[in-house]
């Protein structure tokens, strides 16, 4: 697979699944944006990194995915925009009597409309250049549900469904527009929670990894950052050329259920 002069923005990407869909098209070829709301030396580091080792071009673009005017600076920023992958994302847990407003709020802002305000700003970029490629990145909860989630849930069933206005928008060019829908992935983040999730339940790291933690997985095993970047990678490719307004499942069988 060769990306090779494609400019690639991943928003939410100086960690986890954003920043190893970045690695992955750097590794086919992609010049890279990484992007979060911070802007540490470190953040700038990971693009320089990413550049180093894979000889593409990589920098790091400061922009709050809750506020819209930043989604699509982001994307002028940038001044190219062939494959735009929406990751940025936030969760909040609680029972819909008690879940915070602001909490409603940032989410939806952060999971679901930033993708609306990128791909705005992105698709008359692609158009112009006669390719594109929009990876939306929603969640088995963006086809099934779960209690005390019902923000994310409502987000990510509504990044399915932008998906596919997106795809029917630009069926009739070079620009597909898909979502990857993983389940747990094992990411830092996730990593870090392993000890004090066997603490609460009393079990050892593996038993509430297999039993809790991946509950619903059926493979009982983690996704990888890199499968999921190296599924959008494929979605970037020839092959994928007439996949668009679909959703891909990297679930261990979750969403099989």
């Amino acid at each position: 697979m060769d990306l090779s002069g494609k400019t690639a923005v991943i928003t939410g990407s100086n960690s986890g699944i954003g920043l190893g869909i970045a690695w992955e098209l750097a590794r086919a070829g992609a010049d890279v944006v990484l992007n979060s709301f911070t802007d540490n030396e470190e953040d700038h580091a990971l693009a320089k990194e990413i550049a180093d080792e894979t000889g593409v071009n990589a920098r790091y673009i400061q922009a709050d995915m809750s506020k819209g005017d930043q989604c699509r600076r982001l994307i002028e920023e940038a001044g190219r925009c062939d494959i735009l992958v929406n990751n940025a994302g936030i969760q909040h847990v609680a029972p819909i009597p008690e879940f915070p407003v602001d909490k409603w709020d940032a989410i939806i802002a952060i999971n679901l409309t930033s993708a609306f305000h990128t791909t705005a700003a992105a698709l008359p970029i692609m158009r112009e250049a006669g390719w594109g490629r929009v990876v939306n990145i929603a969640s088995a909860h963006g086809l099934t549900a779960s209690p005390f989630k019902a923000a994310y849930i409502a987000a990510k069933h509504g990044i399915v469904g932008l998906t596919k206005t997106t795809a029917l928008e630009t069926a009739q060019e070079d620009i597909t527009c898909n979502a990857i829908c993983p389940g747990y992935v094992l990411t830092p983040l996730v990593e870090a929670q392993i000890p004090d999730t066997a603490k609460k339940y009393d079990m050892s790291e593996e038993e509430v990894t297999q039993k809790v933690i991946l509950d619903r997985q059926p493979s009982k095993e983690f996704a990888t950052v890199e499968q999921i970047g190296g599924t959008t990678t494929f979605l970037c490719s020839p092959a994928a050329a007439q996949i668009t307004g679909t959703t891909i499942s990297v679930d261990g069988g979750w969403t099989a259920l």
